[in-house]
């Protein structure tokens, strides 16, 4: 679904990915794992246009989208998380969902302004769907509330439910488990999981590595600017190189070594 060829992107003398190569198959969860500065952030943001690649090519379901505008991508279907959560937070739960649909929305201004059948008939669905997403994240008995009274936790899993509200085939999720406790880690797995059951295609960039080996089918380690390493969680849990560069090794293992 998604293929990522030879990417390179520089900032002025700084080279901060380097002939980067990933291939997402269709209905897959998949891992983008590295310390923090090897470039993860930057891959999601070319994806999703808000930057441009100094070389390589990135595709979508077999369509050239480099240099594309973000509301380009969005409507071809790729929708995005943030590390830094980005809520309307004076706004209600059912509210921030909404805004996401409105790119399917397609009613004309003396529609929205005369409050035609038209107009009615979008906005309704658009609140319909949005509940069926909050209810998704466990968080549809809340769906009149503001999204400032959420917890931390809370407040992540609504902005998921907003980015499937645009009806993305593949969603980016960057660290997605930031900040959350034991159980609501838990608890998302699951969710993620029934999201790829319903048909969507996952890739997420995640620190937390008993989340990503629980979760991913195949992982990609970046590690200053370059793929280092790409396989399955075993593959990854027992590379080298990945060792070495991100994961360490257990204090027995040291001590014997």
């Amino acid at each position: 679904m998604l293929e990522i060829s030879s990417i390179s992107k520089s900032f002025g003398g700084l080279h901060v990915l380097r002939d980067v190569n990933i291939k997402v198959p269709q209905g897959a969860i998949y891992g983008l794992i590295g310390p923090n500065g090897a470039g993860k952030t930057t891959v999601f943001n070319l994806i999703t246009g808000l930057l441009d690649p100094t070389s390589g090519g990135i595709a979508f379901d077999g369509r050239d989208i480099l240099r594309k505008k973000p509301h380009e991508i969005t409507r071809l279907g790729i929708a995005r998380t943030f590390q830094n959560i980005r809520l309307f937070k004076e706004m209600t739960l059912l509210q921030n969902v909404v805004v996401g649909a409105y790119r399917h929305m397609h009613y004309g201004f003396a529609s929205l302004l005369l409050g035609l059948p038209k107009y009615r008939e979008h906005e309704a669905r658009a609140r319909e769907r949005a509940l069926e997403l909050l209810s998704w994240m466990k968080l549809d008995h809340k769906a009149h509330d503001l999204a400032d009274n959420l917890s931390y936790g809370e407040q992540r899993r609504l902005e998921l439910a907003r980015a499937l509200a645009t009806e993305p085939r593949l969603l980016l999720l960057d660290e997605p488990v930031a900040g959350m406790n034991t159980g609501e880690r838990a608890g998302l797995m699951t969710e993620i999981e029934a999201i790829r059951d319903r048909g969507y295609t996952i890739l997420m960039i995640e620190h937390d590595m008993q989340f990503v080996m629980g979760l991913c089918e195949r992982i990609a380690v970046l590690n200053f600017g370059k793929i280092i390493a790409e396989g399955g969680p075993e593959d990854i849990r027992n590379n080298e190189q990945v060792i070495e560069a991100y994961l360490g090794r257990d204090d027995d293992e040291e001590a014997a070594a």
